[in-house]
């Protein structure tokens, strides 16, 4: 094996256990499409160097230590975006009392590098680092409808994969969804992305007009009903004006 497909399997064991961890060795060659004895070796590596923690349990089942953490938070272009954020996006949360998300861009997916939990027992959540497909999530389609038509052609021509029973798969749907999203300035996406809860989006551009992340409210749909809509898109969309000035 080449050195450069060792890194590689690394990386790809290490994102595995990131979004299954506690995790198997059985799970994780399935998850990772590598042979049992690969992902051992990787395995074993990463946890010598202080990237994965074994369980004590029989089978041995992996989790991420800290020391991922501490890495991912040297991301000095999001680290800035949150701070900078993280003051409005405080207001946004005590004006709605719903959970807020941030998410910055990577790529064609969103990830979550901030959430604010609301008081309420019952409550949207999604794990920091949780990578977002455009297409079924509030901040997503934000983010869509403040993109170029080439991004826009560019991510409906891959795999629009299902996150629910709601979730918008239909190109031509989406591009009419994103349509309504650029118009009205917001975006609404009802259980798209998870069953029982509602999120209203909003896109936060750069000085260029172009999408760097989103923000977004969200909760479940028996509270995120029609009637709070309009008042809700109106608090995130000029939450993310008065981000975007600060930025």
């Amino acid at each position: 094996m080449s050195a450069t497909n060792s890194v590689v399997n690394a990386f790809r064991v290490l994102e595995c256990v990131a979004k299954m961890q506690p995790v198997g060795l059985s799970e994780l060659s399935r998850a990772a499409g590598l042979p049992k004895s690969s992902v051992q070796r990787v395995l074993l590596t990463l946890h010598e160097i202080g990237w994965l923690r074994p369980s004590g349990s029989q089978p041995t089942r992996w989790s991420l230590t800290y020391r991922a953490f501490s890495v991912g938070t040297q991301a000095r272009d999001h680290q800035l975006f949150r701070e900078t954020a993280l003051p409005f996006l405080n207001e946004l949360q005590l004006t709605t009392t719903e959970t807020i998300h941030l998410a910055a861009a990577d790529g064609q997916e969103l990830v979550i590098i901030e959430r604010l939990d609301t008081a309420h027992r019952l409550r949207a959540f999604l794990p920091l680092g949780s990578r977002i497909p455009l297409h079924a999530s509030a901040t997503g389609l934000a983010f869509l409808a403040s993109s170029s038509p080439e991004f826009i052609s560019d991510y409906l021509a891959g795999r629009l994969a299902a996150q629910t029973d709601r979730t918008i798969t239909d190109p031509d749907v989406l591009r009419e969804t994103i349509e309504t999203v650029r118009l009205r300035g917001y975006s609404v996406n009802e259980e798209g992305l998870t069953d029982g809860i509602t999120a209203i989006g909003a896109a936060i551009v750069n000085a260029r007009g172009e999408p760097i992340g989103s923000v977004s409210v969200s909760g479940p749909s028996t509270r995120m009903t029609p009637e709070v809509f309009e008042t809700f898109g109106a608090a995130v969309r000029e939450t993310v004006g008065r981000i975007h000035a600060a930025l």
